[in-house]
């Protein structure tokens, strides 16, 4: 059946990397029915196409050496049936290629398709359409060079006005991670009418982190009648999902819904420490404290009269109680915090200047890989560079391979990571990573992941699970972006005080 995957969908959705797709495709295969799997693959591309591009008088079909390829043509035939002018490149062999894409390409053959060489491109306007089904699954890193027939192919389709349809995943993005591999990376006056992507079988995780959302456009589902097999293997991630909205009890009292306590804010940088102090107060925080590094601490009591600033005495009587914010603007001075929270915490958020602390202080770091076996827990909100620093790599490597990333990370640190970026990831050991489906470019600016780290702790109520509390913030910050009013700029400042309201 197929369906349209909205970031906003209630139900977390199964995503699976490309070798357990490919165990699922093989195990399908192994059940053949009539019509077959590259059958209804192409008859499913062509319904998408037909529904995205309604008045298309034209296609451009291009099809790869594999299976890919054979859903290409089997696309491009049905097409044509339907009364379109279907223009096909064929890079494969009839004599090489597997069973099901030979009788694509005989019947391909006997249609009334125009075939062209690789040079050729043909003339399409904006309502017509551009098929992507060179690669697919199959696709490698080095399975393009800057002369080849793929690469110049896609950069010919790059030109063209019309719809685009990628069948399965844009060829040249990583179906695991989303990253784009050399030599396929869309130029940046890339702009089609409207981008589509139908993934076929399985939903993968490229699709929605990092360069997966600007490069799939509209992402589509069908399973293709495959769903025992899908039974078969079980998700490699799963894609976030709304949350299950919740009531405060009548009969409630601000005890019950803990203490947030934010520390960081050294000199010129209060600003950081406040947005999340702003954030915890605005979203359900029982009490909302702050504890300012400046030594001249600006007063916050006209902007902010329900925050409690607090002395340095109070602020260590509440390191075992409340849930701690920790390295929000901190610099230098939050040394000695982080390693007293670290230590008395039992909730602690660490975002920032913490996470760069802990990057270069090996007693700090083995402090908080102990936390989870004293049943303290732990949620880090790394930016790529923060990642990078404390897993000992370069950003480059944490951002080509992000769920592996993240989940390294929270593996070596025994703690919930969220790893922000398109598509942000949370990770925590013994949990399948989650893909966030929510936000937009908005949110690069300065102050929204403040912003994120009060909201994780406002929502971090004593006792619930810290992955569960993860996902749900993370979701809820995106979410926040993503209903912004399109005239109004988003300052961090706005989005510690907004409100989600329900998405129709």
């Amino acid at each position: 059946m197929l369906q349209r995957i909205h970031p906003h969908q209630a139900l977390a959705l199964p995503l699976w990397n490309a070798q357990s797709s490919r165990l699922i495709e093989q195990a399908a295969l192994a059940t053949p029915q009539r019509p077959s799997l590259m059958q209804r693959a192409g008859h499913a591309a062509a319904r998408l196409t037909c529904a995205m591009a309604p008045h298309a008088r034209q296609a451009w079909v291009l099809c790869g050496p594999g299976n890919n390829g054979g859903d290409g043509l089997e696309a491009a035939h049905a097409l044509a049936q339907r009364g379109l002018t279907v223009w096909v490149h064929w890079l494969g062999n009839a004599e090489r290629c597997s069973p099901d894409t030979q009788r694509a390409w005989q019947q391909a053959r006997q249609g009334s398709l125009h075939w062209l060489e690789v040079h050729d491109t043909p003339t399409l306007s904006a309502d017509d359409v551009v098929i992507d089904a060179l690669l697919g699954l199959g696709q490698r890193a080095q399975s393009t060079t800057t002369a080849s027939p793929v690469q110049q192919l896609l950069h010919s389709s790059y030109c063209s006005p019309a719809h685009s349809l990628a069948i399965d995943i844009p060829t040249g993005l990583d179906t695991d991670h989303g990253i784009w591999h050399p030599n396929c990376r869309p130029p940046d006056t890339w702009a089609p009418s409207s981008r589509h992507t139908l993934s076929l079988v399985t939903l993968k995780p490229g699709l929605f982190t990092g360069d997966g959302r600007d490069a799939c456009g509209d992402i589509w589902w069908e399973t293709l009648d495959c769903d025992n097999a899908l039974q078969l293997h079980p998700a490699t991630a799963w894609l976030n999902a709304a949350p299950t909205p919740t009531q405060r009890p009548h009969n409630s009292h601000k005890g019950s819904f803990g203490d947030v306590l934010v520390i960081g804010g050294a000199p010129g940088m209060t600003g950081a420490a406040i947005l999340a102090a702003s954030t915890a107060l605005h979203h359900g925080a029982g009490r909302t404290l702050l504890h300012l590094l400046d030594t001249a601490p600006p007063n916050i009591c006209s902007t902010l009269p329900d925050v409690m600033q607090t002395s340095t005495s109070s602020t260590h009587a509440h390191l075992a109680h409340a849930t701690i914010v920790c390295g929000c603007g901190g610099g230098t001075a939050i040394t000695p915090w982080l390693a007293e929270a670290l230590t008395l915490t039992p909730q602690l958020v660490l975002d920032a200047d913490a996470l760069n602390t802990l990057a270069h202080q090996p007693a700090l770091r083995a402090s908080l890989q102990t936390r989870r076996a004293r049943g303290q827990h732990t949620i880090l909100t790394p930016h790529p560079l923060e990642a990078a620093r404390l897993l000992g790599c370069t950003t480059a490597e944490v951002q080509a391979q992000r769920l592996l990333a993240a989940q390294a990370l929270a593996d070596q640190l025994q703690s919930t990571i969220i790893l922000k970026g398109s598509g942000s990831i949370i990770a925590s050991p013994g949990h399948t990573p989650h893909i966030n489906p929510t936000g937009n470019a908005r949110l690069a600016i300065g102050g929204t992941g403040d912003v994120l780290a009060g909201l994780v702790a406002a929502r971090w109520r004593p006792g619930t699970d810290n992955h569960s509390v993860a996902c749900q913030a993370v979701w809820e910050h995106g979410a926040l972006a993503d209903q912004w009013p399109s005239q109004q700029a988003l300052t961090a400042s706005a989005l510690a005080q907004a409100q989600l309201t329900p998405f129709q």
